[in-house]
C-alpha cells in the first residue's frame, strides 16, 4: 500500500494561506479520524505547524486521499479544490519517505536545523497514536516505523553532524530582526505575547541581548507567571494587555489562538492618539496573532513569519557546508527504512507461493495414497513427510531471494516475474486445473 504525503509549506504558501490550513491540537484528531473511518486512507498522520500543513497516508487509492485531504484544505480557504494547485506538493513512496526525513532533520525548515521541527513531528505523531477511529486506532504498523525512524534520523543529523549547533530558530531570527531595527537592544523594553516553547526560546534571546526588561501575558497567567519568573521577567494579566503595550518598545508573538489577539480596535485602546515612539511587533505566529492593519498605524512596524527571511538566509549561508553531511544520514536512513517496506511486500507473495505448493502437494499425495492403500499408515507417514521436505527443500531459494530482492530494491521486479511464473493471481484451486499426471 503507497505511502505519500500531500501538503504545502512555506516554500509554496504565502502566510495568508498557511494560517487558514493551519490545524490545532484540538482539531487534528477530528481529521484523521474521519478520513480513516472513511476509508479514504487507512492510515494517517497529520503535521501541522507555523511553516506547514501535511498529511501523510498509507493509502491503497492514492487519487482519493489525496483528494479528501485537498477538498479539507479548499473548505478551509473557501475556494474549490483546483484553486489549490499552485500551494500543495505531493509525494509518494520513497520521495515521502525522504520528504519527512529531511523535515524532521531541519533541513526543510524555514531556519535551517531549527530544533523546535523534531518535536512538532513527535507531537503530531503522538496526536495520531493517541486517535482511534470506529476500526481502531489511526495509525498502524506503516507510519509507526516511518515517523520512528523519522525522528531517529532527525536525532542523528543532530547529533552526528554540526547542524544543530548554535542552530537558529524563527525565535532567534525574530530577535535578530528586533536587533536590525533598533541596532543594540540593551534598555529595552519587551513584551512577549505566548507562553509555549517558542514564546521561552524569546525570552532567552531577548535576555541574552541585554533586554532591560520582559514582559509576558497569556491566557492561562499561571503559565505566562511560571515562564516570566523563570526569566527574570514580569506577568501580566491577558485583560491588561492594553495597559501594558505603551510601556514596550518591541512586541513578539507566538500564541496557539486560532485567529488575532491584537486586533486593531484592542490596539487603539491601548493608544487613543497613536504610537508616540517606533514599536517593532513581529508575529511568528501561525495563524497570526496581530491584524495587519496595525502595520499602517503611526510608528508601528510591523513583521511577520514571512519577514524573516533575510535572516533566514544568513543562517543558510553560515550552515551550508553541513547539509551534505545531513543529507547522508538522511539518505541512508531511506535506505534502511525502505528495505524494511519493500520487504513487507513479498510476504503475501511468499505465503501464495507455499500455499499453492501446499495444495499442490496435498492434491497429488492425496491422489497417491489411494492407490497405496494398502500400505502400512507408518509408510504412508513417511510418504507425507517426504513431500513436505521436497515441497520446503523447493521452495527454500525462491523464498531467500525474494527477500534479498526486497532489501536491495529489486523487489517490485522480481515479485512480479515470480507471480507471472508461478500463475499466483489465478484463482482456480489446483483439483479444478487440467494438470498434467505423471504415471
Amino acid at each position: 500500500m503507497p505511502i505519500a504525503v500531500i501538503g504545502a509549506n512555506h516554500k509554496t504558501a504565502p502566510i495568508e494561506v498557511r494560517e487558514r490550513f493551519a490545524m490545532g491540537r484540538t482539531e487534528a484528531p477530528a481529521v484523521l479520524a474521519d478520513l480513516v473511518d472513511g476509508g479514504v486512507t487507512s492510515e494517517a498522520v497529520l503535521l501541522s505547524t507555523c511553516n506547514r500543513s501535511e498529511l501523510y497516508m498509507s493509502v491503497a487509492d492514492l487519487n482519493r486521499g489525496g483528494g479528501a485531504f485537498r477538498a479539507i484544505l479548499a473548505e478551509r480557504l473557501a475556494v474549490s479544490p483546483e484553486k489549490l494547485s499552485g500551494y500543495l506538493y505531493l509525494h509518494r513512496d520513497k520521495a515521502a519517505v525522504q520528504h519527512l526525513f529531511r523535515v524532521a532533520a531541519g533541513l526543510d525548515s524555514m531556519v535551517l536545523g531549527e530544533p523546535q521541527i523534531q518535536g512538532q513531528v513527535r507531537e503530531a505523531y503522538q496526536i495520531a497514536q493517541e486517535t482511534r477511529g470506529v476500526g481502531g486506532p489511526v495509525v498502524g504498523p506503516t507510519l509507526n516505523r516511518l515517523f520512528q525512524t523519522a525522528l531517529n534520523v532527525g536525532g542523528r543529523v543532530r547529533s552526528e553532524t554540526e547542524l544543530g549547533i548554535g542552530a537558529a530558530s524563527i525565535s532567534t531570527a525574530a530577535v535578530e530582526l528586533a536587533k536590525k531595527i533598533f541596532g543594540s537592544l540593551r534598555g529595552r523594553n519587551a513584551l512577549v505575547m505566548g507562553a509555549g516553547e517558542m514564546s521561552e526560546v524569546t525570552l532567552e534571546c531577548l535576555r541574552s541581548e541585554g533586554i532591560r526588561s520582559c514582559v509576558v501575558t497569556n491566557r492561562t497567567h499561571a503559565r505566562a507567571t511560571e515562564l516570566a519568573e523563570k526569566w527574570g521577567g514580569r506577568a501580566v494579566p491577558w485583560a491588561d494587555l492594553e495597559k501594558a503595550l505603551p510601556h514596550v518598545d518591541i512586541v513578539i508573538c507566538s500564541t496557539a489562538a486560532p485567529h488575532p489577539v491584537l486586533s486593531l480596535q484592542r490596539f487603539r485602546g491601548a493608544f487613543p492618539k497613536g504610537s508616540s515612539k517606533p514599536l517593532c511587533i513581529i508575529d511568528i505566529a501561525i495563524p497570526r496573532d496581530v491584524d495587519p492593519r496595525l502595520g499602517d498605524e503611526p510608528n508601528v512596524f510591523l513583521y511577520n513569519i514571512d519577514d524573516l527571511k533575510q535572516i533566514v538566509d544568513a543562517s543558510l549561508e553560515r550552515r551550508k557546508g553541513v547539509i551534505p553531511i545531513a543529507d547522508e544520514r538522511v539518505d541512508q536512513g531511506v535506505s534502511d527504512f525502505w528495505a524494511w517496506y519493500t520487504s513487507l511486500a513479498v510476504v503475501p507473495t511468499i505465503k501464495d507461493l507455499r500455499d499453492k505448493g501446499e495444495e499442490f502437494r496435498k492434491a497429488e499425495l492425496e491422489r497417491a495414497l489411494r492407490r497405496l492403500s494398502h500400505l502400512p499408515a507408518e509408510d504412508q507417514q513417511a510418504i507425507d513427510t517426504l513431500t513436505r521436505s521436497l515441497l520446503n527443500k523447493f521452495l527454500h531459494a525462491p523464498t531467500t531471494r525474494l527477500r534479498e530482492a526486497a532489501g536491495n530494491g529489486r523487489g517490485t521486479t522480481v515479485l512480479d516475474s515470480v507471480r507471472y511464473l508461478f500463475d499466483l493471481d489465478d484463482q482456480e484451486r489446483p483439483e479444478e486445473q487440467d494438470v498434467p499426471q505423471e504415471e
